[in-house]
Formats: C-alpha cells, structure tokens, sequence
C-alpha cells in the first residue's frame, strides 16, 4: 500500500486531528460533596448494592446506553487488513454516529489479535462494562465463529454490523422497490453476487424478509453456488438453501431472467450481463468506492438503482440501522438481537420514506433524524415480542 501523504491543512486530517471523541461526565464535580458521592465514600453503596444484585448495573452505570465497537482491524471498509491503529479513525467514526443519531454512547474497542480465540476470549472479559458489543472489520470467514460465539456466551445484544447492519438496510430498500414496481418480494428472482460477510446476511436476511429461497442465486469470484461444487461452511450453507434450479455458471448466468442483483462483491460486473436481466428490474451495486455496476450504467437497463455511495441515489448505508437497533435493543434491555428484530428494523426503515417513494428515494437519508427513533422502537417492540427482552 502506498504511503499517503498528511498534510494538517487538508480539511479531513484537520477534522480527524486529536480524534473524534472524547469522554464527558453526566454529574457536576464542583464541590467536596459532589465527589463524596460520585466517588468515595457515596460509591461504595452503589457497588454493594451491584454485588448483591448484578442486575442494578443496569439502572445505575452507563451499561444501559454504551456498547463496545470491537474490531481487529482485518477487514477496515475497502482497505482490508490494516491492522488495529489503522482501524481506529473507523472505529471513533463509528462511535459518533452511535451518540449523533441514537443517544447512544459507544467506546473504540481495536484488539492486537486476529485470533478468533483471543478475540472471543478478550470481549467476553470485557463485557461486564458495556450493554452491547457491536463487532466490525473482522475479516469473513472467523467474524461468523466470532459472533456466533459470543452471542452465545454473553447476556447481551452482539450485532456484526458489516453482515446484519447491511442486510437490515437492503431488505427495507428492496420493499420499497418492490411496493414502488408494484412487485411481491415472494415473486422476485434475486441474484447475489458475493459470498463473504455481507453476502450470506443480505441472502439470510432478505429470506427472512420474505423472498422464496428458491428464486435465490449466490455467486462467489467462481460462480453460482450450488450442488456442482464442493463447498464448506457458510457457503455450503448458502448453496443448500438457495438455488433450486441447480444453475450452473458465472454471474451473467446467474442474472439471467433475474429481477434483481444485489452486490455486495467489489467485482466488476459487465453491462451484457445487466442487459440479460428481466424487464423493470433492480440493481443494488454496492461495494464502495467502486460499485460493481456504474449506477449511470444500471439505469439503462433497470428500473431502480441504489449504491453505498453518497453522491447517487439511493444510498445504502448502515448508519439507517445500526443506531437504532442498539437503541431499541438497550431499551428492551434485550439478551439477543433476534431475527424477528432485523426484520421489524428493515420496516421501520422503510417506512420513513412513506408518501415520499420514488425510483430516485427508496430508503431514507442517513441524516434524516426520523430513522433511528422508528427503528428503535420497532426492535424494542420485536424483542419484547421474541420474547428477549428484560424490560
């Protein structure tokens, strides 16, 4: 990777100079019986009270409203594996969006490890200060083992946001294109171009959401996933549950007749192979900065086109998600973020855009402050409805 050049006058170092952060007390500290309450004596009661009763650690630490943004640095936006120092500006990013758009406070968590044991071993020590972990940038196929683990060692809320975030984001965009061309999700034929992260929660998801599995095709760099090929993993897991023709081929293959192509790849794919999709249809190019079909490209062929750029139509971007999600979930005071929390998240997300849908406007804007409050109380509503939730 070629050195970059910092100049302190750009605009993006300046903004980035000393971080993005900083930590800031809630209680006022100004006098000698400020302190004998907010430290010693007056906070050795709270800490006996937490030792009778753990639970209280909800109501009287900032447990109920921090999670931890945990990386290893493997898998940083399109730079790949730059290690935990160069993660860190993500991380703080990320940790600003949490507390602009939801209230939630959220600390930069960058391990010097990328194995997958230490990794788990690490978070779950340190879970007992914080009422979420959001996992980020650790590189497919250890970030599945990661999560899985960890949620099901831990009491609370772990959300892989580069899977789930993403996922949550492209169903609600996806039944706002389908309501917008008059379509049912159950009808659509899906195509997937990309096996990683990304593409096996989008796929799971957009199951999840409604679409017939059946009418699903999964590409990696090889092809389509099927019974042809040997895989392992979740990419067997994928081929079992999708692809019911059993087509074999490339990715112009796999768009074939399709209605609908999400990428979550980074490849490049050709505009024949666009030009072979079914009238009116869909395309979600979204790898950034470069989409796998120019959005310009798409247009001439289908019908609704969405990117994760912020310079076209249509972004999908998970900062629509995965403020809200933590919200509701640390409101239910939830144990798990479900399933049925994702969907419910995807429709809330939808629905902002309401009487204001067009081909140009099928998700929200990432700044429109409706979005994190309508998420948050729909995920609350599920999970007290999945039956998660401790309050």
């Amino acid at each position: 990777m070629p050195t970059p050049s910092v100049d302190p006058a750009d605009p993006v170092f300046r903004l980035h100079a000393g971080g993005k952060m900083a930590v800031a007390a809630t209680v006022p500290l100004t006098s000698r019986e400020d302190l004998s309450l907010a430290y010693t004596p007056g906070v050795a009661r709270v800490c006996e009270a937490i030792a009778a009763d753990p639970g209280l650690a909800d109501d009287y630490t900032w447990v109920s409203h921090t999670v931890a943004v945990v990386t290893d640095g493997s898998a940083v936006l399109g730079l790949g594996n730059i290690g935990p120092r160069a993660a860190l500006p993500v991380m703080e990013g990320k940790a600003v969006l949490f507390k602009q758009f939801a209230g939630v406070d959220a600390v930069p968590i960058c391990l010097d490890t990328q194995d997958v044991d230490e990794i788990v071993a690490t978070v779950r020590a340190l879970a007992p200060s914080f009422g979420g972990i959001n996992l980020e940038d650790i590189s497919a196929p250890r970030c599945f083992e990661v999560e899985r683990r960890l949620d099901e060692a831990l009491p609370i809320p772990v959300f892989h946001d580069d899977q789930h975030g993403t996922a949550i984001v492209v169903l609600a965009a996806l039944r706002n294109a389908a309501t917008l061309l008059n379509r049912k999700l159950g009808d659509l034929r899906v195509a997937v171009s990309g096996a990683g992260a990304a593409g096996v929660a989008v796929t799971r998801m957009l199951i999840a959401g409604g679409v017939d599995p059946d009418q699903v095709v999964v590409c990696d760099s090889r092809g389509i996933l099927g019974p042809h090929r040997e895989l392992t993993g979740s990419k067997a897991e994928l081929a079992a549950l999708t692809n019911a023709d059993g087509r074999h081929g490339d990715i112009t293959e796999a768009l074939r007749g399709a209605d609908v192509l999400i990428g979550v790849s980074g490849g490049q794919i050709p505009e024949a192979a666009v030009a072979g999709m079914a009238p009116d249809g869909v395309v979600f190019a979204l790898a950034n900065p470069t989409p796998e079909v120019h959005p310009e490209v798409a247009g001439r062929h289908v019908a609704v086109v969405a990117t994760g750029r912020s310079d076209y139509p249509n972004q999908i971007n998970n900062v629509l998600a995965f403020p809200g999600v933590f919200r509701g979930a640390l409101d239910a005071r939830a144990t798990r973020i479900t399933d049925g929390m994702k969907v419910a998240a995807a429709d809330a997300i939808a629905g902002v855009v309401d009487g204001a849908l067009s081909a140009d406007a099928i998700v929200p804007s990432p700044l429109d402050p409706r979005v994190a409050p309508a998420v948050a109380e729909a995920v609350a509503e599920a999970a007290r409805r999945d039956g998660v939730a401790r309050a």
